[in-house]
C-alpha cells in the first residue's frame, strides 16, 4: 500500500510539474487564436468598407474573401498549435493582419488602375495565390524544421546559395524599371534578393558565433572610438565589396542597403563593439558616394530625392538626371490625406502610376487613411520587429539569438528603406513593402522569415517553461 501511495504521489508530482509547461503553451495558443480572429475581422471590415465606398454596395465576393482569410489564419495556427505550441502568440496574428490589409488595398486599387490604365490587369487574385503559397511554406517549415540550430551546420552552404542568388540577375539580359533585381522566365518574374537576405542572415549568425571572440578584440582608437583590429576587417570589407557590386552592376540600391546594414547590425550584436558600427557607416557612406557618382540610375534617384518638385519646372531648368515625378506625387498624396485621410476607396492613388501597387502602396494608406492609418501600419511593423527582438532576448543558444536579431533587422531595414523612400527621408529604392505590397517573391520570402522566427520563439518558450518547472519543483 505504501509503495502504491508513493507511486501515486510521484505521478501527481510529475503532473504538477508538467502543468506549468502545458498551461504556458495553452495560454499562448488561446491568445493567438483570439488575435487571429481579430485580424480576420479587421481585414473583412476593410474589404467591405472599400467595396461600399467604391461601388455603393456590399462586395459580391465578400463571403469568399472572409472564408479565404479564415483559412489563411486557421492553417498556420493549427500547425503552430501542434508543432510549435510554445511559440510567441503575436507573430502570426500581426503577419496575418498585414497580409489581410495588403489584400484589401490591392482589391481597392485594381478597379482604379483598370479605369485609368488600359490593359492593367488585376493583382489581388495573384497576391492571394502568393499569400497561400507563403502560408503553406511557413507551415511546412514549422513542420519540417524541428530545431533551428540545424541551420547552423549548413551556414556556409546557404552563403553559397545566397551569393548565387545575388549575382544571378546580373547574368540575365535587360532590366526592369532601371534595376536588374529580377530574373525573368517567360511571363514569370522572380526577385532572388528577397530570399538571399534570409540565407545571408543564417550564414552571418553561424559565422559570428564561431568567430565572435576574435571579432570582439579591440583595436586602435581613432577620435576616441575603438576600431576593429586590422586582421578582422576581412569579413566586413568582403561584404562591403559585395554590396557595392550589387549596387553598381544590378543598380539595386535597396538590396545593397539591406544586405550591408544587416551584417553591421548582427556584427555589433555579436561583439558589442561600437567601432564596427562606425567603420560600417563610413564604408557605407563611401560606397554610396562612389555609386551615386558613377551609376546614372542611382544618381537619378538621389537627384529625385533632393529635388522632388523640380520635375514640374520647364525641362531646361530641371537638375540633370531628374526624370521621375513619383516622389512628388507621393508627397502630394501624403499631404492631401491629412490626419484621418479621405476614406478607403475615396482617394486617387492611381495617379502615381505602376509603382502605386508596389513600393508606393504606403502612399495609398497615407492618402486614404491619413496619418492615423500610416502610423497604425508602422506600429504593426514595429510590433512585429519587437517580437522578433524579444525572441532573441529569451532564446538561450547564441546562434538562435543572432539569427532572430538578423531576421528582425532584415524586416526593419526593408520597411525603413521602402517607407523612408516614399516619404522622402532617403532616396527611393524600389523594394516592396513586406506583406502589404504586390510582389510574390517578397511575400513568400516574408512568410519564410516568419516561419523561422516562430521556430526560434518555440525554442525560447520551451526554455522558459522548463525554467518555470524547475523553479516550481
Amino acid at each position: 500500500m505504501e509503495s502504491v501511495r508513493r507511486e501515486g504521489s510521484d505521478e501527481g508530482s510529475d503532473e504538477s510539474q508538467e502543468r506549468p509547461e502545458r498551461s504556458l503553451a495553452v495560454r499562448r495558443r488561446r491568445r493567438e487564436a483570439l488575435l487571429l480572429g481579430l485580424a480576420v475581422l479587421i481585414s473583412c471590415f476593410g474589404y467591405a468598407y472599400a467595396g461600399l465606398s467604391m461601388g455603393g454596395g456590399f462586395p459580391d465576393r465578400f463571403g469568399v474573401f472572409a472564408v479565404g482569410m479564415g483559412c489563411l489564419a486557421l492553417v498556420p495556427h493549427l500547425t503552430v498549435r501542434r508543432w510549435a505550441p510554445y511559440a510567441d502568440p503575436l507573430i502570426l496574428p500581426l503577419t496575418i493582419l498585414l497580409s489581410g490589409l495588403g489584400l484589401v488595398l490591392l482589391h481597392r486599387l485594381d478597379p482604379s488602375y483598370a479605369e485609368r490604365f488600359e490593359g492593367s490587369g488585376a493583382t489581388a487574385s495573384d497576391q492571394l495565390m502568393w499569400t497561400v503559397l507563403g502560408v503553406a511554406l511557413c507551415a511546412g517549415v514549422v513542420l519540417v524544421l524541428r530545431d533551428h540550430r540545424t541551420l547552423q551546420r549548413h551556414s556556409y552552404a546557404m552563403m553559397a546559395v545566397a551569393l548565387v542568388l545575388l549575382m544571378a540577375p546580373a547574368l540575365f539580359p535587360g532590366d526592369t524599371y532601371g534595376a536588374k533585381r529580377w530574373i525573368l522566365v517567360g511571363p514569370l518574374s522572380f526577385q532572388p534578393g528577397e530570399f538571399a537576405k534570409i540565407l545571408m542572415a543564417v550564414f552571418f549568425a553561424g559565422y559570428l558565433v564561431a568567430h565572435r571572440d576574435a571579432l570582439a578584440r579591440p583595436g586602435r582608437r581613432v577620435l576616441g572610438v575603438p576600431l576593429p583590429p586590422g586582421r578582422q576587417l576581412g569579413p566586413i570589407v568582403a561584404v562591403w565589396l559585395l554590396s557595392l557590386m550589387v549596387l553598381v552592376f544590378e543598380r539595386d540600391l535597396g538590396t545593397s542597403l539591406i544586405f550591408f546594414g544587416l551584417f553591421v547590425v548582427m556584427l555589433y550584436t555579436a561583439t558589442e563593439r561600437l567601432g564596427w558600427v562606425a567603420f560600417g557607416l563610413v564604408m557605407a557612406a563611401v560606397g554610396a558616394v562612389v555609386a551615386g557618382a558613377t551609376e546614372p540610375h542611382v544618381k537619378g534617384r538621389v537627384v529625385a530625392w533632393l529635388h522632388p518638385f523640380d520635375i514640374f519646372l520647364p525641362e531646361e531648368r530641371r537638375p540633370a538626371g531628374l526624370i521621375s515625378h513619383q516622389l512628388a506625387d507621393a508627397l502630394f498624396a501624403f499631404g492631401s490625406g491629412g490626419v484621418t485621410g479621405s476614406g478607403l476607396g475615396r482617394g486617387h492613388p492611381e495617379f502615381i502610376g505602376f509603382a502605386g501597387r508596389s513600393d508606393f502602396i504606403l502612399t495609398t494608406v497615407g492618402e486614404e487613411l491619413g496619418l492615423t492609418g500610416t502610423m497604425a501600419v508602422t506600429v504593426l511593423y514595429a510590433l512585429l520587429v519587437q517580437r522578433g527582438l524579444s525572441v532573441a532576448l529569451h532564446v538561450r543558444d547564441p546562434f538562435g539569438k543572432l539569427l532572430a536579431v538578423g531576421l528582425s533587422a532584415a524586416l526593419a531595414l526593408q520597411v525603413f528603406v521602402v517607407g523612408g523612400g516614399v516619404m522622402g527621408l532617403i532616396p527611393l529604392t524600389g523594394k516592396a513593402l513586406p506583406f502589404l505590397a504586390k510582389g510574390g517573391s517578397s511575400l513568400v520570402a516574408g512568410w519564410l522569415l516568419i516561419a523561422l522566427l516562430i521556430r526560434i520563439s518555440d525554442s525560447a518558450g520551451r526554455t522558459r517553461a522548463a525554467e518555470t518547472r524547475a523553479e516550481g519543483g
